[in-house]
């Protein structure tokens, strides 16, 4: 028998041997789907041979994919009060460091506080398509969490799993065009979070044109699953309005385009929150761009400001309420002469909003510009009216913003913002903060 056939032979007794391991008995399969879940967490928690733990894991996914959302929040708080760490392990090994203070010792102890659900978690992940449905659990977590506050240690173990696995030097980038799987592009049209793709022509007109970029992460655990992707445009200087870029294309790859605009960055994994890869992501688009096209000096957002209605009808100051009433009242939306006339008050408070506006931890109110100056960039022009969409229209009047990326500052302005909370601000930005008088003024 030839190398080749012995290679094929032994993967058709491996794939029929997954199968049949994987295959749960009549009776099991008679059992409702919380008891499956359960004995299935019992026997990993077992010793025994890893081809046997693989197709336990795989029931125990399967018993928990049925559950609903009752059944699984009685698991969650089975993790938490059963498979725990022991706190006689803990107190003994503990006592043993606290004599010996030997290395040995030490690892003792980490091994004691560890909880069993972290080991039985990894043990769940063995499965081909573990690693995903366990993003997914943690998604569930975190919806339940809302009424149950009292899960929050588990997420703690889900944040410490996924944080490892899901780190920078795991993840692949890449770019996603019109040629690209079906699967993928159904998943960019269902995933994207920032301005809505309609249909297929739509999400065409920003894969296809020759001034348009698209990249994702991905990770070799969840195939052709996105993590997170980003869509840009190439232009011929800074945009301030989203609409050209929504609903054409200026085809402008070749040598007039000087400026890559990130106009879009949709996360695509709720179960992956706090799991930071947006940051990585902008800066290797960045470097290839810089590499595939040299003419590309500007690298810019057109980003939007979520929170700036909300928090411009929540100040004190009489002027920033009349401007409030003013642009929920919507007439100027058609009276253009109204438009100019506000245009300069509305760009004075959207500075205060990017560069004063403060969470109760001191941290930028727009969640938005925690994440770009966070990177590095700098909040550079901010922009009004540049989106007409209804959703943006009620949640910040239309107002987006320009962040800067430039290559020789970000290390700089990252380790500014991280240390003392430093917004790197563009001149049109200082120039509107100090035009208005007021708070931040």
């Amino acid at each position: 028998m030839t190398g080749a056939n012995i290679t094929l032979l032994s993967d058709l007794l491996q794939s029929i041997g997954d199968r049949m391991r994987s295959k749960p008995t009549a009776q099991a399969s008679l059992q409702p789907a919380a008891d499956r879940l359960a004995s299935g967490c019992a026997e990993l928690m077992r010793k025994g041979g890893e081809a046997s733990r693989i197709a336990v894991a795989e029931q125990a996914l399967a018993a928990y994919a049925e559950l609903d959302d009752e059944g699984k929040a009685r698991f969650f708080r089975m993790l938490l009060e059963d498979f725990s760490a022991d706190p006689a392990a803990v107190r003994s090994a503990y006592a043993e460091w606290e004599t010996a203070r030997t290395e040995a010792a030490l690892e003792d102890l980490f091994k004691a506080v560890e909880p069993k659900r972290q080991s039985l978690l990894r043990m769940l992940n063995h499965p081909t398509g573990g690693t995903l449905q366990l993003v997914r659990m943690r998604q569930d977590l975190l919806r339940l969490m809302r009424g149950a506050p009292e899960l929050a240690p588990l997420d703690s173990d889900f944040s410490h799993l996924l944080s490892s696995w899901f780190n920078r030097g795991f993840l692949v980038m890449r770019r996603i065009d019109w040629n690209s799987p079906a699967a993928i592009l159904e998943k960019i049209v269902a995933y994207e979070a920032v301005h809505e793709i309609k249909d297929w022509n739509d999400l065409r007109r920003r894969l296809e044109p020759s001034d348009r970029r698209c990249y994702g992460f991905f990770h070799p655990a969840t195939g052709d699953e996105p993590l997170i992707f980003v869509e840009v445009a190439l232009c011929k200087g800074i945009p301030g309005t989203i609409g050209p870029l929504l609903t054409g294309s200026s085809d402008a790859a070749g040598e007039a385009a000087d400026t890559a605009v990130f106009y879009s960055i949709s996360n695509c994994q709720p179960g992956l929150k706090g799991v930071s890869f947006g940051n990585f992501l902008i800066k290797q688009v960045v470097r290839n761009l810089s590499q595939e096209l040299p003419q590309i000096r500007t690298f810019v957002t057109l980003s939007p400001a979520p929170g700036f209605a909300r928090w411009l009808a929540g100040q004190e100051d009489a002027g920033a309420q009349e401007l409030a009433a003013e642009l929920a009242a919507e007439g100027w939306r058609q009276d253009a002469e109204l438009r100019e006339a506000l245009a300069p008050e509305v760009q004075t408070w959207a500075a205060r909003y990017f560069v004063h506006g403060k969470t109760g931890a001191g941290l930028p109110a727009d969640p938005v510009a925690r994440f770009h100056l966070g990177n590095g960039a700098s909040a550079h022009r901010t922009n009004w009216p540049a989106d007409l969409a209804e959703g943006a229209l009620q949640r910040a009047h239309g107002l987006m913003i320009n962040y800067l990326y430039e290559l020789d500052q970000i290390e700089a302005r990252h380790e500014a913002f991280a240390s003392e909370g430093t917004v790197a601000c563009g001149p049109a930005v200082r120039r509107a903060l100090r035009s208005g008088k007021g708070p931040g003024a």
